[in-house]
């Protein structure tokens, strides 16, 4: 085999040749896919293989002399210019000033986003798999770690997002800023209590309602009588996203054990929620009073199947459709009286408001006598809400009077 002489100047510049020759591998490894780069990085890889340098081993080999080989350098002034290959111009440009000619360099080129919406430098270590053949073993597991670390924070970035919108998702699911409550699925009554710590009386309350009314187990025997004082009033209906409600203005009241309780509002479920003798109505109306002291009592009237209703039919006239739209019914249209049967006898036992919170301490009276809605009026509001009744609670033993 014959030697040839080797000049200094040659080992001064054969890595640099060597470096450039590489061009087109390390162009397609860097490469943008839609052809746009941003500005070039030069970083230099270690000369162990097995082991990935950290940011100061990078930095002391940048700095420290190499003790094999006498430290030389070129200047980058003295690079060929003008050549027309744009990826040479940028190594140019990235080498600041002097060019180690012992060390080996690795230059990635850093674009903007591909057109697959990745950074360049995920594309160009995607590259890197598919060019192993251009690329040394170290360049090769630089790129492989980048990859893989690009990757995991593009995982952990989504993952974070899913978690916000989910976040997001869950407070727009929110009623009126009120955790959302459904009378069936996953938020529905076997799941209020857990909804929001405001609503744990849903699920530990001893005196909840509805209930089952049994006659052979009530008190039988003489009750006084409701004095209702309703008069002509102005009032507005509004669907509030679980049933249709009538808020009720003007001088409406109860009379009974010795308090006044205004009437706010009343409201309709269907089925009934109270059970008579294991037995619902078709629908009920709940009428909501409260006394000076705060306390609640309920009305309940049920409704069953026969002639149409004079005061629902005007209260379904002036339905709204949509969840928490409102309307305004005439002055003076509401009279409460057409909705109560004659014979006013009731039942009568302590509970809670249907719906969450579920707050107990609440005076129950439930009509014993039904009055009446027509098919037709039965029909229509089933198409809105076909069913918005709680199921019967445990009676705990709670008493319950039955007027006779």
């Amino acid at each position: 085999m014959t030697h040839y002489p080797v000049s200094r100047s040659a080992l001064v510049l054969l890595p640099l040749v060597c470096a450039l020759g590489l061009m087109p591998g390390a162009s397609a490894w860097a490469a943008d896919p839609a052809g746009d780069h941003g500005s070039a990085h030069a970083e230099p890889v270690a000369a162990k293989p097995a082991k990935t340098p950290s940011a100061p081993d990078k930095a002391a080999a940048q700095e420290a002399p190499d003790t094999a080989i006498a430290k030389k350098t070129v200047p980058v002034d003295g690079l060929p210019t003008g050549s027309g290959n744009p990826m040479a111009e940028k190594i140019r440009a990235a080498m600041a000033g002097t060019v180690v000619a012992s060390k080996k360099m690795t230059v990635v080129v850093e674009g903007k986003d591909s057109a697959e919406g990745k950074p360049a430098s995920t594309s160009a270590a995607a590259h890197a798999n598919t060019n192993s053949h251009s690329i040394s073993p170290s360049a090769r597991a630089m790129a492989s770690q980048r990859y893989n670390q690009a990757r995991a924070a593009a995982v952990a970035g989504h993952s974070a997002g899913n978690a916000s919108a989910g976040a997001s998702t869950a407070s727009g699911n929110a009623h009126g800023g009120e955790a959302h409550w459904a009378y069936e699925g996953e938020t529905g009554p076997q799941a209020w209590g857990g909804l929001k710590p405001e609503f744990n009386v849903c699920a530990i309350g001893k005196r909840q309602s509805p209930i089952n009314i049994e006659d052979g187990g009530t008190l039988q025997g003489p009750a006084e009588p409701i004095n209702f004082a309703y008069v002509s009033s102005n009032a507005s209906v509004v669907n509030n996203g679980h049933t249709i409600q009538v808020d009720v203005q003007g001088d409406n009241s109860i009379t009974v054990r010795g308090s006044n309780y205004r009437l706010l509002q009343f409201h309709f479920h269907t089925p009934s929620e109270e059970q008579i003798n294991f037995k619902r109505f078709p629908m009920v109306a709940h009428l909501v009073h409260k006394n000076n002291e705060g306390q609640l009592a309920v009305v309940a009237v049920l409704l069953q199947e026969g002639d149409a209703n004079p005061m629902v039919d005007k209260v379904w006239t002036y339905m709204p459709l949509d969840a928490n739209d409102r309307v305004r019914m005439p002055q003076g249209f509401l009279d409460v009286n057409e909705l109560l049967p004659k014979d006013q006898r009731y039942y009568q036992f302590m509970g809670s408001l249907t719906t969450p919170p579920c707050s107990e301490g609440v005076l129950w009276m439930v009509l014993k006598q039904p009055v009446t809605i027509s098919k037709a009026q039965y029909k229509l509001f089933t198409q809105i809400y076909p069913n918005n009744a709680r199921p019967v609670q445990a009676l705990n033993g709670r008493p319950v009077r039955e007027a006779q």
